[in-house]
């Protein structure tokens, strides 16, 4: 059996029911949204976040129209701040096909986004449970708020590694956490539970970013970004900024500040690519984000073992071994 198929063993048929649930939400009679949600749906991917919502459901109990609510909820609130992002960052395509604004316009990918937002808090309302709507409802803040951050950052001349923890928390491990402990509210009201499910999600989605940022370091078309592109929005990330912090190296110091800048060149970037990697930043990398798989693994080992237990530690090694 395949790492994915494994991952979806326990929820198959719950996993139908949500996606049955998903297309129903972005069903529209209005011609114009209707283009635009369908568009949305070609790219849903193998919907990796909805699938932790139900796993750790099953984790604590047995997945409720509840669950697949809270699903719906947050995966929508995902793809409305994706769609959003697209206008903010002006890009031309998301997962190898057209963004919604570069297929219409700015306008109506705002307006889409929008409305995606809207149909994710009337699913947080149709759980009936006042603990799922406060984590969607913060959900929506962090995600602005890391945004905001990332940004904020980008003229800060310290290369601080707490700010890029704080970043990634907001922008991609609250998503992670949503999904663990609105999964653990849907079925049991329990805080405690609810707690241990949102460490481990959090633990996830770290994961989750520093193999992204790992990935930033190397060309590939599979991955689908060229070499240096977090560098080329100002980002700098956890293997360059260890590179930076553990040298005295005064060039790299003074690239690293271009690209803060936004005026390091192509040929900048690929020095400050190489000094990453020729000063441990990628081995660095690596050691931290299997640190946190080892925190995530220790509290799957805290439950007795089962197809589930073996298909979140199979969703955890997932994140850290893809190659896009």
């Amino acid at each position: 059996m395949d790492t994915l198929s494994l991952i979806k063993s326990p929820i198959e048929a719950e996993l139908n029911d949500f996606r049955l649930l998903f297309d129903e939400s972005l069903t529209s009679s209005n011609e114009l949204l209707n283009s635009a949600t369908t568009h949305i749906r070609r790219r849903n991917g193998k919907m990796m976040r909805p699938i932790l919502v139900m796993l750790m459901g099953r984790l604590f109990g047995d997945v409720s129209r509840r669950t697949l609510h809270a699903a719906v909820s947050l995966e929508l609130l995902h793809t409305a701040s994706l769609v959003h992002d697209d206008v903010v960052d002006e890009s031309r395509e998301r997962r190898g096909q057209l963004s919604v604004n570069a297929l219409f316009n700015n306008k109506v990918a705002v307006l889409v986004g929008d409305y995606l937002l809207a149909t994710s808090l009337v699913h947080a309302e149709l759980t009936g449970s006042h603990q799922i709507v406060s984590i969607v409802s913060q959900l929506g803040q962090e995600l602005s708020e890391g945004e905001l951050l990332q940004l904020s950052n980008i003229s800060n001349k310290n290369f601080s590694e707490a700010v890029y923890f704080d970043v990634i928390r907001k922008k991609t491990a609250a998503l992670f956490s949503a999904c663990t402990k609105a999964g653990a509210y849907s079925v049991a009201d329990d805080d405690e539970k609810a707690e241990i499910a949102r460490l481990f999600g959090e633990y996830v989605g770290i994961c989750f970013q520093i193999r992204d940022d790992i990935f930033d370091y190397y060309e590939s078309a599979e991955i689908g970004k060229p070499t240096g592109n977090d560098m080329l929005e100002g980002k700098l990330t956890l293997p360059i900024l260890y590179a930076l912090n553990t040298t005295t190296d005064v060039q790299a110091q003074a690239l690293a500040w271009k690209v803060k800048e936004g005026e390091a060149s192509a040929d900048e970037m690929a020095y400050l690519v190489a000094f990453a990697k020729t000063h441990g930043g990628i081995d660095y990398a690596e050691r931290v984000m299997l640190d946190y798989r080892h925190k995530a693994k220790l509290l799957l080992d805290s439950f007795p073992a089962s197809d589930v237990t073996a298909a979140l530690e199979a969703y955890l090694d997932y994140v850290i071994d893809r190659k896009k």
